[in-house]
């Protein structure tokens, strides 16, 4: 080979070599800012330019990193969601990871009203609760479904689903909808028939006996109690759903309600079951899955009364009769006295 050329060849493979060397160090040293592993949230509809607002802050070396994205036309391709970034990524990790959207774990209980659990959720999923609260309110929904505002609630049973944090509002209500769905079983269908009661109405007697008492094995009990009232056409004269009542009528969820008195005994709400027979329009909260089951399950009793007991805290105490509750009732009510409880 001509000396020349041969200078030449070896100039361009050691031209060659150099590149290779330089990608190769891009494609595999730490590029990463950061010693804990975190995540990255970029929203739907975002551009490579919001992309660069977002992880700059957590980039070492933001042209090795464009340099990459470009290499595997990331820019052209971004995808909305959570992704994961951890200590000693390099360029070419990070733009891996861009292209695996990493499910949340979401969890909720314990809730008030649809509007906490929106509030909840909002969280945790990229859709806020406005728009969560306006999507299982649409109209068409409801109808499609047979919800009401009020009953709606009943879709989120308390539980832990894995979905991705950039889920929209409306394939959030939807999941819902068939988690709801699945936990409808066919043995849970029969038993509440069985009951004369659709598992709407269920989920409403649920959350009163949720509120009633903390206690799994008494809720059994407590359930039997409603419902011995609902077969006799008697109110159900529940106080959880008088302090619903009292709450929705100031419109302050936040305050603590710790004795019923007689003011708040003669609100005119639908949510008042002293003054309205049969169940309220919807759940008065979340029930755990455990309180609707005990509906589903109730204990095989006759009691119709039932009151707090100063000798079981916790716990209740039961009576067939009115005049053996008005026993119960007065010795809770010296109590509360004592203890200078006001409301």
């Amino acid at each position: 080979m001509n000396p020349k050329f041969k200078k030449i060849a070896i100039g361009i493979v050691a031209v060659g070599f150099l590149a290779a060397l330089v990608v190769f160090v891009k494609f595999f040293t730490n590029n990463t800012q950061s010693k804990d592993e975190f995540y990255v949230k970029i929203p739907t509809g975002a551009t490579y330019q919001d992309v660069e607002k977002i992880l700059k802050p957590y980039v070492k070396n933001w042209s090795d990193f464009e340099t990459i994205a470009k290499l595997r036309k990331y820019p052209d391709h971004v995808k909305s969601g959570r992704f994961v970034f951890k200590n000693g990524m390099s360029a070419f990790q990070q733009v891996s990871s861009l292209r695996h959207n990493m499910p949340v774990q979401l969890a909720f209980n314990n809730q008030e009203r649809m509007e906490n659990i929106a509030q909840r959720i909002a969280q945790e999923i990229e859709a806020d609760s406005t728009s969560i609260m306006a999507a299982v309110n649409d109209s068409v929904f409801l109808n499609k479904n047979h919800f009401t505002k009020e009953t709606v609630m009943a879709i989120f049973i308390p539980n832990s689903y894995e979905m991705y944090w950039n889920t929209s509002a409306v394939k959030l209500r939807d999941k819902m909808l068939d988690e709801y769905t699945k936990f409808w079983n066919t043995e849970r269908l029969a038993k509440a028939k069985k009951l004369n009661l659709t598992p709407q109405e269920v989920v409403t007697l649920a959350a009163i006996v949720h509120k009633e008492s903390v206690k799994k094995d008494e809720r059994p009990k407590i359930a039997r109690v409603y419902l011995n009232r609902l077969e006799q056409g008697m109110p159900l004269q529940a106080d959880p759903t008088v302090i619903y009542s009292e709450k929705l009528k100031d419109n302050d969820f936040n305050q603590v309600i710790k004795r019923v008195i007689p003011e708040i005994l003669r609100n005119n709400t639908p949510y008042n079951t002293y003054v309205n027979l049969g169940l309220p329009p919807g759940p008065i909260a979340m029930p755990d899955i455990d309180a609707i089951d005990a509906v589903l399950n109730p204990d095989a009793n006759d009691y119709l009364y039932f009151c707090a007991s100063v000798d079981r805290f916790g716990y209740h105490d039961f009576a067939s009769t009115y005049e053996q509750h008005q026993l119960n009732a007065k010795k809770y009510t010296d109590w509360l006295n004592q203890q200078g409880i006001k409301k």
